[in-house]
């Protein structure tokens, strides 16, 4: 090192200036602007405190909690904290951003100045400065920031088992914590916030865990916003607008002083734009516009993506044209399950909707929800929206897992890209997020979930990243072992060595005590995890064997590797029986077919060289389903013991006129019953059920219904396909709830 070198690195060591120094300046979410640290600070202990009575409130209680104080103390370290206009922050006015929730953060050594442009703006600077305390020691800097999108959060919107009043306590305290500023009550499965209940009042019990929900997310500066989805039954006549109302009043006793209006996923006169528009309208100039505290409306369209809408039909720029300016229409983009973009007017994306609607749309976000893949954890990284689109939404909230936990590792991200898409890095706060979550096993948290990201075949088409690392190693082996039967040992060693970091990670996560919620949710895919990791390790040495022209020991890993795809099909048979996608599912798209396609390439070369007749088969579903109805044609069939079943929708399907779905089994075999619920009554008036044995020649099988559920008997004829077609030339409306095939094998 030279001269000039080590005069500089002295400087810089007795200034407290170093690298290290500026990579303190790391907060969740990135800030707009930040000043490089150039020294750091140790915190006193003594601190006197300007403005804590006139400020926010719960800011200031937050603040005194991360200063493990209440007492102001003459002559200690001066922190001022307060909203713009406040006298202890009024000289730091012309610093605060003009922009609602914005801050100014100034720590220096002589103070520590937390001035909000509002409350909640107040409120995420006490959240800055929590996060930059590291072992008691603060960067001095200076942030400003704010904001790039208004409304930041999650909807509880998902299909199955709602979250437990726990977890809502712990998610609100989590968003306050990233700042985001929404949760939206909204779970299907609650019947006082859908029907058949939804113009009751809740129960004792329930309203006071509304209760509690309200505050603590006030607390928190979230807003609690309560939906309200009655559109299957709602009557449009002023007793069912007085029964919205009075619903409404009732929440808003509780608390509540954010409401929205789901129309989603229902059919028939519910679905009117007109009315909807003209409901909506009433409530808020009733409702909304006379209680002075409330917040925006915000309502979900019945056509809430673009390949569900019929533009020429009307209903969005009905909904554009009549709806009050204020309130808000939320959007999943140009399909159910899809990631926002730019667009343009004509072919989609966010310009197409919100040129529409004639307002910026409120995303939705379909992403990490998992109730149509519920046989699956998504865990992997956020990405796919576009950066530069904020001023695009008016809002944008992820709709999560039934998993509450599991879905904080998405939710954190989510936090990150709404407040400020520019700087969102994607690796970075997926994988601050395992470190916020699980601290204590962040690297064991990232190997699994590396692992349990992609969604599998399903009818949205929507598929994730997984095994990022690996795919180009698992391709290459694959492509050398399965052309020439040999495989590069750098390769190989890569690969068992993935194997074993799986059972690793398997087994330090099920011992972890730091997050018994998470560790619980996850138990059943990590219990497969370690099992597909060992799978994977002995497919490698069963390979290694037969190189080696080891039979015994071939056999002996052959015989143990049958036993644990026994062991895997168990698991899947035991845990998560949900009735929709029963089963755990993990490392489905680039580690299980390197594994099966190995085996079976390994035993295939084995049986050629010795004559003999091992099974090479790992599981997989020989059954074939077609269908010219875009809304089932990619849906996946499920095999469990002697039943195929197609995988339910939870939306409404547009099944037209003359349109089919067949399911082809791959050989034929005795029928014993086919159960159908496609969620309507009097099917008979516009559906036949055809069974066929040889897939051309079809015979009409009659079937019974009570209210939405088919049932027929096969009478163990023989069948090698099944077909249900609308005869009509007349679109239906249906739920594909069950389609179940019991065959005799």
């Amino acid at each position: 090192m030279n001269m000039k070198k080590t005069f500089l690195a002295t400087i810089c060591l007795f200034a407290g200036i170093s690298m290290y120094a500026q990579q303190i300046i790391d907060v969740q979410p990135v800030p707009q602007k930040v000043t490089p640290a150039t020294q750091t600070i140790k915190l006193t202990g003594t601190y006197q405190l300007n403005g804590i009575n006139e400020a926010n409130p719960y800011a200031s209680e937050a603040l005194k909690t991360i200063l493990s104080t209440d007492k102001s103390v003459k002559g200690g370290m001066k922190i001022y904290i307060g909203e713009r206009g406040d006298k202890a922050v009024s000289k730091y006015k012309k610093f605060i951003p003009a922009q609602a929730e914005g801050y100014f953060l100034r720590i220096s050594p002589k103070e520590i100045v937390l001035a909000g442009y509002d409350e909640r703006g107040t409120y995420y600077a006490v959240q800055t400065l929590r996060q930059l305390i590291k072992d008691g020691q603060l960067p001095v800097t200076e942030i400003k920031d704010w904001p790039d999108i208004c409304f930041r959060g999650v909807v509880e919107g998902f299909y199955g088992t709602p979250w437990s009043h726990e977890a809502r306590l712990r998610h609100l305290k989590f968003y306050g914590q990233n700042k985001m500023n929404t949760y939206i009550y909204g779970p299907k499965d609650d019947p006082y916030h859908s029907s058949p209940n939804w113009r009751l009042p809740y129960p004792e019990q329930e309203a006071k865990q509304i209760k509690e929900l309200v505050q603590v997310a006030k607390e928190n500066a979230v807003n609690f916003v309560w939906a309200i989805h009655p559109g299957k039954d709602i009557k449009w006549n002023q007793e069912d607008r007085d029964n919205l109302l009075s619903k409404f009043n009732n929440m808003y006793d509780l608390g509540v002083r954010s409401f929205a209006v789901f129309f989603d996923d229902i059919s028939g006169e519910g679905t009117n734009p007109d009315r909807q528009a003209e409901l909506l309208n009433y409530i808020d100039e009733q409702f909304v516009k006379m209680k002075k505290d409330v917040t925006p409306l915000i309502m979900c369209p019945t056509e809430y993506n673009k390949s569900w809408s019929n533009v020429k039909g009307g209903y969005l720029t009905t909904l554009g044209t009549k709806l009050n300016g204020s309130i808000h229409i939320m959007w999943t983009g140009d399909r159910v399950i899809a990631d926002m973009y730019e667009g343009d007017t004509e072919k989609g994306g966010m310009k197409w909707i919100n040129n529409l609607i004639q307002r910026p749309a409120y995303v939705w976000w379909n992403f990490p929800v998992s109730d149509y893949v519920r046989d699956h954890l998504l865990m992997g990284p956020v990405y796919g929206n576009e950066k530069h689109i904020a001023d695009m939404m008016s809002g944008f909230v992820t709709n999560p897992m039934e998993h509450a936990e599991s879905s904080l590792l998405a939710i954190y991200s989510v936090a990150s890209y709404a407040w400020n898409p520019d700087d969102y890095d994607s690796m970075k706060a997926w994988r601050d997020a395992m470190e916020a979550i699980l601290p204590s096993a962040a690297l064991e948290l990232e190997t699994f979930a590396t692992h349990n990201s992609d969604l599998g075949p399903n009818g949205h088409g929507y598929r994730r990243e997984e095994s990022v690392a690996l795919k180009p190693v698992a391709e290459r082996f694959l492509n050398d072992y399965l052309s020439k039967g040999t495989y590069p040992i750098e390769d190989f060693l890569k690969l068992l060595d993935t194997f074993m970091q799986m059972k690793e990670a398997a087994d330090i996560l099920m011992t972890n005590t730091e997050n018994p919620a998470l560790i619980s949710e996850m138990r059943p895919w990590l219990i497969q995890h370690k099992l597909m990791g060992e799978l994977g390790g002995e497919v490698l040495a069963l390979a290694n064997a037969y190189e080696q022209g080891k039979q015994d020991g071939f056999l002996r890993k052959y015989k143990h590797i049958k036993a644990l795809q026994q062991q895997m099909f168990d698991v899947d048979q035991t845990y998560n029986q949900n009735p929709y996608q029963p089963g755990v599912k993990t490392a489905g798209l680039v580690i299980k077919p390197l594994i099966d396609q190995t085996f079976a390439k390994a035993v295939e070369m084995y049986n050629n060289k010795y004559g003999t007749a091992l099974d090479g088969n790992a599981d997989y579903i020989p059954h074939t389903l077609t269908s010219d109805v875009n809304q089932l044609k990619n849906l996946p069939l499920r095999q469990k013991t002697n039943r195929i079943s197609v995988s339910p929708a939870n939306e409404v399907i547009k099944w037209q006129g003359k349109g089919f779905i067949t399911i082809i089994l791959d050989k034929v075999y005795p029928l014993m019953t086919i159960d159908i619920d496609f969620g309507k009554p009097e099917v008979t008036a516009w559906g036949i059920l055809e069974i066929s044995t040889n897939g051309q020649d079809w015979e009409k099988v009659d079937f019974l219904q009570n209210k939405n559920r088919i049932h027929a008997n096969g009478e163990k004829k023989p069948i090698k396909a099944i077909r249900f077609t609308n005869t009509q030339n007349k679109e239906q409306e249906i739920y594909m709830k069950n389609f179940t095939i019991t065959i005799e094998k």
